[in-house]
């Protein structure tokens, strides 16, 4: 049995764990006829991929024998030999327990190992701490295992039990060894979050990070991410949207990079085929023409969505390809398949696939695919109608719905759930209000919705729920204002109706993920000008000065980048000199991630261009050795800022 070991966690940090682990427990006082070998040695054959990883062989060996008869005198002798040597050794409870427990060990790992190197790696990015955690709980679980052994009562050869003492070594080490996340791409996993669109740079820079570099690797990505939707019901976590989105981003980056041969003909062909041939590929197996709509079933199997879903709708539980039962009736739209399609069609002068946008169904065909109408026209009565308790479970059910999938959101929407949502905003049940808040925040994935969520007046309660709803609801109204904010026009609405106050409380005492939902949504508000002399008068520098100062609370990278963006105001430049931020800023362009690094030249840039004391101030600190250094090495930006900076003390030096 194979599997691979992360040797390096890149992905959330550099946790170690070295799986080199050689163990042979002779047990024939047991069962003479076999013995237990426990083997886990590297191997060359390593597939690369976003955790660096290697090899491992994991096998059960059992003892060659020869004839029955040969085997039963030499078991007998040997037994008689132990006997006098040992005088009745046998195996104790607590051996046989600590072993159970190594082995229990040693299964966990190879399940998380399996699931690494099988699942998502924009997934393991986007989920790192969490990964990170998983790897150290299982590195523990050895260790303690390694640690309960009495190795004097297993009669180990000397050779052996070195090499076991050297791994439980290793172990007891990795147990408080764990590098911090690696800061380039937590940096452009950011951005690819907030900016839209992404700067390709960036997203070349996260396909070479984990190593999705050619259409192949976006395939394989695509699968594990549909095997990740259908292991969980459609519902694997809140960042599948993000996921997909960033998917489709690293698939046309990397079209745009490397057009593969056997996926679009080259441009600079001087024959063009005036029909050319669509590869197999590319076409439905159900229709066997061009897929404009492809969409990937429990199987694993890609079809055009209409095919498919009259398959369904006819009684069909079987995949039309394989025969294999289908586990559930979800389609999850291939958008790698979906560009290569596109792209192809581009080159070859094929008219492009008419789709209608995502989330959308032609009104025209009736229902959308994987929506109940009749459930929701039930949970809308409910909510109008109901009680309170059946209020709260019907808002409930529309934020799962809306959670699952974008037919949903849309059917959601087309049936006048908004409105209602809205008015529970206002209900006095505080689960009721959280649930009608997340209903709204899946919802508004949605591009139309977000117009309609904000028509019916829902931005002056989303602040009311953001000011005194429970924590939940609070972070959720938080990441419900930064979806509506990506319309510009929203930014203003939601700024003039008083949301940046509560979102900087929610900043400073909100949990981990409640403080990176609160940065995300005032970075987006701070685009516009109006916002950015809000969030000053509300005292946010102030806190992200304190944020800056402190590295174990997580939020530098947060703080610096609504640091750069307030400093291209003249009332955020004035509020961060009051706090004196030239020694913090200078301290990040030295040891900082170059993400950090960069925008903390930014910050540095602004306040020195526009006030000749923090120039002098910058100079005093001893920054010119960290700028030179920051000019040569730093991100392109980085690059610029520090030239710029360097040229100005250049001059102020010569006056």
């Amino acid at each position: 049995m194979k599997f691979s070991s992360p040797s390096i966690f890149d992905v959330s940090g550099s946790f170690s764990l070295s799986l080199s682990l050689s163990l042979f427990f002779s047990l024939s006082h047991q069962n003479p006829n076999s013995s237990i070998q426990i083997e886990l040695s590297p191997s060359s054959n390593s597939r690369p991929f976003a955790l660096r990883s290697q090899q491992w062989t994991l096998r059960p060996t059992t003892r060659r024998r020869g004839s029955p008869a040969s085997a039963a005198a030499a078991y007998a002798a040997s037994r008689r030999r132990r006997w006098r040597r040992r005088r009745g050794w046998s195996l104790g409870e607590r051996e046989v327990r600590s072993l159970a427990a190594l082995r229990g060990a040693l299964v966990s790992a190879k399940d998380l190992l399996r699931s690494v190197y099988n699942g998502s790696k924009i997934y393991q990015a986007l989920q790192r701490e969490n990964f990170a955690s998983k790897f150290l709980e299982v590195n523990e679980k050895i260790e303690k295992a390694l640690d309960d052994l009495s190795y004097g009562n297993l009669h180990i050869s000397e050779e052996v039990l070195e090499q076991v003492e050297l791994v439980h070594a290793q172990f007891r080490r990795a147990k408080v060894t764990m590098d911090s996340p690696d800061p380039q791409l937590v940096g452009d996993l950011f951005c690819a979050k907030v900016e839209k669109p992404c700067d390709n740079l960036i997203l070349k820079r996260i396909s070479e990070n984990l190593q999705l570099r050619t259409m192949n690797d976006m395939k394989k990505e695509s699968v594990a991410l549909h095997e990740m939707v259908i292991s969980s019901d459609g519902v694997p976590d809140e960042c599948l949207e993000e996921m997909s989105s960033l998917l489709k981003n690293l698939t046309d980056c990397v079209l745009d990079e490397n057009p593969t041969s056997d996926t679009v003909q080259s441009k600079t062909s001087p024959i063009k085929n005036t029909s050319p041939v669509i590869p197999d590929e590319f076409r439905c197996p159900i229709s066997l023409e061009l897929m404009r709509d492809p969409v990937i079933v429990s199987t694993g199997q890609t079809y055009e969505r209409s095919c498919i879903q009259k398959w369904l709708d006819s009684g069909h539980k079987t995949c039309p390809k394989t025969q294999q039962h289908l586990s559930h009736s979800v389609l999850t739209p291939n958008f790698v398949l979906k560009s290569l399609i596109a792209q192809w069609c581009e080159v070859n002068g094929v008219e492009l696939p008419k789709n209608n946008k995502s989330g959308h169904r032609d009104k025209k065909q009736g229902k959308a695919p994987d929506c109940d109408r009749a459930a929701i026209r039930l949970l809308m009565q409910k909510i109008a109608n109901g009680n309170s308790d059946e209020q709260r479970a019907a808002a409930g059910e529309l934020r799962l719905l809306a959670k699952r999938n974008a037919n949903n959101r849309v059917c959601i929407a087309e049936a006048g759930a908004i409105p209602l949502l809205v008015e529970l905003l206002s209900s006095p049940d505080p689960r009721t209000q959280e649930h009608a808040v997340t209903a709204l925040l899946n919802l508004s994935i949605n591009e139309d919705n977000k117009g309609s969520i904000v028509n019916n007046e829902a931005i002056p309660k989303i602040v009311e729920v953001l000011k005194n709803g429970s924590m939940e609801a609070r972070e959720n109204a938080a990441a419900t204002l930064f979806s509506l904010s990506v319309v510009d026009e929203n930014k203003v609405t939601i700024g003039a109706k008083g949301a940046i106050p509560p979102l900087i409380d929610l900043l400073c005492e909100g949990t981990p993920r409640g403080k990176k939902d609160a940065a995300t949504a005032i970075f987006n508000l701070c685009i516009y000008q109006g916002n950015k002399v809000r969030a000053v008068k509300a005292g946010i520098v102030d806190h992200l000065m304190r944020f800056l100062a402190d590295s174990s609370g997580g939020m530098i990278d947060e703080a610096l980048a609504i640091l750069a963006i307030l400093a291209n105001n003249p009332e955020g430049r004035a509020a961060i000199v009051q706090l004196r931020p030239v020694g913090s800023l200078v301290e990040v362009i030295r040891t900082g991630s170059p993400r950090n690094k960069e925008n903390a030249a930014a910050v540095l840039w602004s306040l020195c261009t526009a006030d000749a004391a923090q120039l002098a101030a910058a100079r005093e600190v001893g920054s010119e050795e960290a700028l030179k250094e920051l000019a040569e090495m730093g991100t392109e930006r980085a690059k610029r800022k520090a030239g710029n900076l360097l040229e100005l003390m250049r001059q102020a030096a010569e006056a």
